[in-house]
């Protein structure tokens, strides 16, 4: 397999939680360690990002809420959305993760490969002017923002198959036609309210692979064309696995390896430069493994996959 060019990571993506907190958060170091003992990350490829500049952040994120979160002035009821207390390790993480997507992006632009990623991100349950459910800033849409602003791209697309819909970035983007969303969630899931993305597409409870990945083809092809993207971002959530506590799917391994591997080369294939980021994840801990070290072992397959793309495009 060949390494991509460059993964952005930072030690600070995890934080202490309490005992108990259902968030998997020691999934980031778990998939670190995972892609550096096969040789898929080192130095040569590994980028620590800083934290992302509150006017940077203010491109899409109301400024009250920004200063709730820079003097932890966030209500007891705002805290409880977003699912952990507010702490400066707390802002630090999300500042750092939107930077880290901010910097996939930016090496997707500009490497041979075409393909970076950020081994967090993804928190697209993140509004304009709260946060929630375990995202507290949407790198996803900060990102876009800065490089329409920035670097002059016209059209973006986030492919986002996590299975929770992806509320916060289908608002964000409402009514814009230069960012093309694609959600493809759980009809009954989490969360309640669903502001339509440019194209939804809702799943029964207890899909299996064979007619999920039915679906993505049916619908992947189109919204390539549709979208007419210089930027693709791929939230590449593994909560769509059998057992996942909060998915209410049925996806093997084998059907998410399949997933990614076809959404990363319909994407490559076409020339689009791409940015793969976690999104969620709340593996069962099964053999002696933690919810962490499982969350990470099913994030591992989209990189495998990228890895695989470019070894065999590269030939």
């Amino acid at each position: 397999m060949t390494p991509l060019e460059h993964v952005s990571y930072h030690p600070d993506y995890v934080m202490a939680l309490p005992a108990g907190h259902a968030f998997p958060m020691r999934k980031y170091e778990c998939l670190h360690a995972i892609l550096v003992a096969e040789g898929l990350l080192g130095p040569w490829n590994e980028h620590h990002p800083l934290e992302v500049s509150w006017d940077t952040l203010a491109l899409v994120h109301d400024e009250g809420y920004l200063a709730k979160l820079r003097e932890g002035t966030l209500s007891p009821e705002e805290q409880r959305r977003i699912g952990m207390e507010w702490s400066p390790r707390l802002v630090r993480r999300a500042r750092l993760a939107v930077q880290g997507t901010i910097d996939a992006a930016l090496a997707a632009l500009r490497v041979r490969s075409r393909m970076a990623a950020n081994l967090a991100g993804g928190t697209h349950h993140a509004l304009r002017d709260a946060g929630e459910g375990y995202c507290t800033l949407n790198d996803v849409a900060v990102t876009a923002r800065i490089l329409q602003r920035e670097r002059g791209l016209g059209r973006i697309l986030v492919i986002d198959l996590d299975v929770h819909h992806g509320n916060g970035t289908a608002a964000i983007f409402a009514g814009d036609p230069s960012v093309f969303t694609f959600s493809m969630h759980g009809a009954k899931n989490f969360p309640l309210k669903k502001p339509p993305s440019t194209l939804d597409v809702p799943l029964p409870d207890g899909m299996q692979d064979d007619a999920y990945l039915a679906t993505l083809a049916e619908h992947l092809p189109r919204v390539l064309e549709a979208a007419r993207a210089d930027l693709a971002f791929y939230l590449a959530g593994v909560d769509v696995a059998s057992g996942d506590r909060f998915g209410r799917l049925a996806l093997t391994e084998q059907g998410i390896a399949t997933r990614d591997r076809m959404v990363i080369q319909e994407v490559a294939g076409r020339g689009i430069p791409l940015c793969l980021t976690l999104s969620g994840g709340y593996a069962t801990g099964t053999d002696g493994r933690t919810s962490s070290e499982r969350t990470a072992e099913l994030h591992a397959i989209a990189h495998r996959e990228a890895c695989g793309v470019l070894a065999r495009t590269s030939v």
